[in-house]
């Protein structure tokens, strides 16, 4: 009998210990976690990661994309992609190019809560930046195309972008006899083709990455890069914050899709999301994880733009993301039953976190880098 008490009191003792140490992990003094953070990764504190996450893998130095088999990289290819996407002829109103919503002086965006484009109607989402696109396995907020050489022709088709049949713009595109010597030293011949010029574009865009960022350079072993309270902020990012189940990986993106409660079910925002491309009920409300590298240039923020400042996500997901739905509204009920991922919970930071985080967040964003648009082809 004796011998049962003294294992129960040890398994009483355990319980207990660990519901106190997982209610009050380790305190780290902000010279501790400088320390251990600008050091070797293996000994960082442990991530909160919740147990549904899969796949993880820690942030860190990001490094440079590689390419595809079919579609080598080619300095002839990427300037010839480069000229494609900054050429307006490319569109059914000889107006818009795809520069004029990822614009390189705002973050490879538009600055706008929503696009718009042919005949100024107004798109559904914002523009997201094509900084570091490179290194994503899906594109667009849904995910409907599956890479960046698919993800090129949704643009000039769609009747809200650019509004061009695609082999019409080819034969455009064709019509400008400037293009031809570019074609042929890009792809041997001058013949133009929607496979070239979607290889070509695509090719440009993995161009498109970011500088190193102070971030960078802390975990490469320079402890004075981050300020105190951007040290902070990266040891909330990856514990009390939770931030690091979606946004993991050097990208600071999981490539997945979650269902962040923004929904907006009833309104006149309501989209659906990755339900609209799967037609799956548990795809509903889920978006493609966006990666918070240059989070700071590239506002305003989630897929309906509607938080103007980094303040009001740190804000709202501190609340736990309050998913709100128009109780008036004709809502079919098994939409108004999927729930938002479980990943989501109350942080319940204090405003000196809540600071830190937003701190840690403008560390890994870098100056815009400007460039010069190129001189196009003469017809």
């Amino acid at each position: 009998m004796r011998k049962i008490m003294c294992v129960l009191v040890v398994v009483i003792t355990f319980i207990i210990t660990t519901a106190f140490l997982q209610d009050n992990p380790k305190v780290y003094s902000i010279a501790e976690l400088r320390a251990l953070y600008s050091g070797d990764p293996a000994k960082w504190p442990a991530p909160d990661v919740d147990e549904s996450v899969k796949n993880f893998k820690d942030i860190g130095y990001l490094g440079r994309p590689t390419y595809p088999k079919d579609n080598p990289h080619s300095e002839e290819k990427e300037k010839l992609g480069k000229l494609l996407f900054f050429d307006p002829r490319l569109s059914a109103s000889k107006q818009i190019a795809c520069a004029s919503c990822h614009d390189p002086e705002l973050g490879w965006g538009d600055g706008r809560r929503v696009a718009y484009g042919h005949d100024r109607q107004t798109g559904k989402r914002n523009a997201m930046t094509l900084l570091n696109v490179a290194f994503y396995e899906s594109f667009f907020w849904d995910g409907r195309a599956k890479s960046l050489e698919d993800q090129a022709k949704f643009p000039i088709q769609d009747h809200l972008e650019m509004n061009q049949n695609l082999n019409t713009m080819v034969k455009h595109v064709a019509q400008i006899k400037g293009y031809k010597p570019l074609f042929k030293q890009a792809f041997g011949d001058d013949k133009v083709t929607l496979d070239k010029i979607q290889k070509a574009i695509a090719t440009f865009e993995r161009s498109i990455i970011s500088t190193n960022s102070r971030f960078d350079a802390f975990v490469k072993g320079n402890s004075k890069a981050l300020k105190d309270d951007e040290v902070l902020g990266m040891h909330l990012f990856r514990t009390k914050a939770r931030c690091i189940n979606c946004h993991n990986s050097p990208l600071f993106s999981d490539n997945q899709f979650h269902n962040d409660g923004q929904t907006l079910l009833g309104s006149k925002m309501e989209d659906l999301g990755r339900y609209n491309v799967t037609k799956k009920l548990e795809d509903l409300g889920k978006f493609r994880t966006p990666s918070l590298r240059e989070t700071n240039i590239t506002g305003p923020w989630m897929h309906h733009g509607n938080f103007p400042s980094l303040k009001d996500v740190v804000e709202f997901y501190n609340l736990g993301n309050p998913s709100p739905i128009q109780k008036a509204a004709v809502v079919p009920d098994s939409f108004r039953n999927v729930p938002k991922s479980s990943i989501l919970r109350k942080l319940n930071l204090t405003l000196e976190e809540q600071q830190a985080l937003e701190a840690f967040l403008r560390s890994i964003s870098t100056r815009v880098n400007k460039i010069i648009p190129p001189t196009l082809p003469e017809a």
